[in-house]
């Protein structure tokens, strides 16, 4: 853990997810699927000789997140056939190459996610979701029998996520929005259900681990997109913040974050200027103040420096319905003068349920190289920010969350950089349904549009897309048959003879969620009435591009095309190539 060279353990043009280290150090398991179709097989590969087994080899089977029992005999993972809109989990043997069923009979609309094995590997904890993302579950399973106990039995909805079970199985580190609304961390006892909170704060806090003699238990906070580590020593009650680098800090390791002695924590940072990278937190003999941090990995190479990326301002501005305060990342390239000239993008994450934070992202920093300023907003729906902002465009999709991607345009003008007239819509899934939306629903604002792999019609989405994500389009949507009216509305295909700006829409033929069907409904709309609109598909991709080569190819089409449509200014603000 002092750092050195990477050493590649797998040679493969498929992607590969959520590696695990067997207790016994021999193999990691992994996942892996077929050009980006999410049909996940379980891997092991040996760190060792470099030999790889496909464990499951069950093609219209997606098996996800395996987790080593503690004696290294079994393999739980997440399991659900392609047909199904129901994870199970399953327990795979590997002295008996056996396969027992651990959940059957999860309802259509919920799954089972994140086992978690006990020290003596008869208890699994798992967390049931259900489709409509505002309810969830903690339940414990006997390994052996098979039988499920409800861990968390509450009235309405609240989210309940398991997150480690205390080394003598006695207590369950949880996260929750039970408390307050807020995502918070609590300590759940096992035997009588009840929930001692940790925190109650009301910015989104996230459960961690226990150390390993159960003294301390770990937590991250985010706060307005900044993630930090903190250690409670859960007798005394006393909480440090670890001495980190600003940016997103999260714990890392496949089972715990903490060494087996618990003297040092591993954990991932990145920020707007550096990419994620490995790093190890020295507790000092136990003095955590006096702690320090050391990088393992270096992500940085070939000459890129940290210091030639643009650092975002967090800014923050009222939604047009005076409803809400959205937050957003602007990046502004350095050395720009503020004269009016200036194109900007309008960069919307997916999700919806999810939430821009202070992290690397390539992309932005390509386009900002290139003299475009970047908002990037939280708009309602977003993560981050409590349980009921996060459900505020339940039935509302497309419609105040719109306008506050709207309100973002709105904003970036008033700084003096931005042409009015120079403005860009941009997103991948969600963020490319809003895309999507805002140059049909508010045509007059956009110069051009770059839908990612959206998604632009809830009708032909809801029958073509993965059965976990019809159950939740129709949980966050209603029937499409009793809201067709509503289905209509918010389904920017209806709306194609609206569009004034030039799009670029980009697939991959294998996406499961948002189907390349969905992207060339708009191009045959566009050519149609003669409007302008290039179009590519990444057969070999799925929801969104994994392979380098096609990595490569977005980045410079996606340049082209805004340069063609809506040029930067002269800033001399682009770095040497």
């Amino acid at each position: 853990a002092e750092g050195g060279w990477p050493v590649q353990l797998t040679i493969s043009d498929q992607r590969q997810a959520a590696p695990a280290w067997s207790p016994d150090s021999k193999w990691i398991a992994y996942q892996s699927d077929y050009d980006g179709d999410e049909q996940w097989d379980i891997f092991l590969v040996s760190p060792k000789t470099g030999q790889v087994v496909n464990l499951t080899k069950t093609r219209q089977i997606a098996e996800e997140s395996p987790a080593w029992s503690p004696d290294g005999r079994y393999l739980a993972y997440m399991v659900k056939p392609k047909t199904s809109s129901v994870f199970e989990i399953d327990v795979y043997d590997m002295v008996m190459r056996q396969v027992k069923h651990l959940t059957t009979g999860t309802p259509k609309d919920k799954l089972n996610a994140g086992p978690i094995w006990s020290k003596d590997g008869k208890l699994i904890v798992y967390t049931q979701q259900q489709a409509k993302g505002t309810d969830s579950n903690i339940f414990i399973a006997d390994v052996a029998s098979g039988k499920s106990t409800l861990l968390t039995p509450h009235n309405g909805e609240q989210l309940y996520t398991a997150n480690a079970l205390s080394p003598d199985a006695r207590k369950l580190l949880i996260t929750s929005n039970a408390a307050n609304g807020y995502d918070n961390v609590g300590l759940l006892d096992v035997a009588t259900k009840k929930i001692d909170w940790l925190t109650q704060d009301k910015w989104e806090i996230s459960g961690g681990d226990f150390s390993p003699d159960g003294r301390y238990a770990t937590w991250t906070a985010n706060v307005d997109g900044n993630s930090d580590i903190y250690l409670h020593e859960l007798a005394g009650g006393k909480t440090i913040a670890l001495p980190l680098p600003k940016g997103v800090n999260t714990p890392g390791g496949s089972e715990s974050a903490f060494t087996r002695d618990g003297s040092r924590l591993l954990y991932y940072h990145n920020g707007p200027n550096a990419p994620n990278d490995i790093w190890v937190f020295d507790q000092a003999g136990g003095d955590v103040a006096s702690g320090k941090s050391h990088q393992v990995t270096q992500a940085l190479v070939a000459g890129v420096r940290s210091e030639d990326m643009v650092e975002p301002y967090l800014v923050h501005y009222p939604s047009r319905d005076r409803k809400w305060t959205i937050s957003a990342f602007v990046y502004v390239p350095y050395n720009l003068p503020r004269n009016a000239q200036h194109p900007a993008i309008v960069y919307v994450h997916g999700g919806p349920t999810a939430q821009t934070v202070n992290s690397f992202n390539r992309f932005v920093q390509y386009v900002a190289n290139q003299g475009y300023i970047v908002i990037a907003p939280n708009y309602r729906g977003s993560t981050g920010y409590g349980k009921d902002f996060q459900q505020a465009n339940l039935f509302d999709m497309g419609g105040g969350d719109l306008q506050d991607v709207i309100a973002a345009a709105d904003w970036i003008k008033q700084t003096g950089y931005v042409d009015p007239k120079k403005l860009i819509l941009m997103g991948g899934s969600y963020g490319g349904y809003m895309t999507m939306m805002g140059v049909t629903k508010a045509p007059e604002v956009w110069a051009a549009g770059v839908p990612i792999v959206p998604f632009v019609n809830f009708f032909t989405e809801i029958e073509n897309e993965d059965p976990v994500l019809q159950q939740s389009d129709m949980a966050t949507m209603g029937d499409p048959v009793k809201n067709k009216a509503l289905y209509q509305d918010r389904s920017p295909i209806f709306f194609v003879d609206q569009i004034k700006a030039p799009l670029l829409l980009l697939a991959g033929g294998h996406d499961p969620r948002c189907p390349k069907t969905e992207s060339q409904q708009v191009v045959d709309a566009i050519k149609k009435r003669g409007g302008v609109v290039e179009y590519k598909v990444y057969e070999n991709e799925g929801h969104g591009f994994a392979r380098v080569e096609n990595q490569i190819d977005a980045y410079k089409r996606v340049a082209d095309f805004l340069k063609a449509h809506v040029p930067p200014a002269d800033c001399g603000c682009s770095l040497n190539e």
